[in-house]
């Protein structure tokens, strides 16, 4: 996967379109990423000792990496993520600006 945590990416497709944010867990099997503020579902619950009164909360859930896109912190532009290797060591780089992420 080529998120990483802490990445700052742009929501492209869905409900939540054109909403920004960092990469806060990374879900490789699933190949899905956590934004805070991003595709927050609401869940109806119960009464229990944590929630007494119960009623609806809100969860957010992973959103599907098809569906984003990451920001360069160069040229502050979306882009897709290459690789180069230097010295045998991979590192990403920006496709727009060609500089490292």
């Amino acid at each position: 996967m080529k998120i990483k945590k802490s990445d700052t990416i742009l929501v492209i497709s869905g409900k939540y379109k054109g909403k920004t944010g960092k990469v806060e867990k990374v879900f490789p099997k699933t190949n899905k990423i956590l934004v805070p503020g991003v595709n927050i579902l609401k869940k109806h619950s119960r009464p229990s000792k944590k929630n007494p009164k119960g009623g609806i909360i809100e969860i957010e859930s992973p959103i599907d990496v098809s569906n984003i896109k990451i920001i360069c912190s160069k040229c502050s532009k979306t882009t897709r993520i290459g690789y180069r290797i230097i010295n045998d060591k991979k590192t990403r780089i920006c496709r727009k600006c060609q500089e490292e992420i």
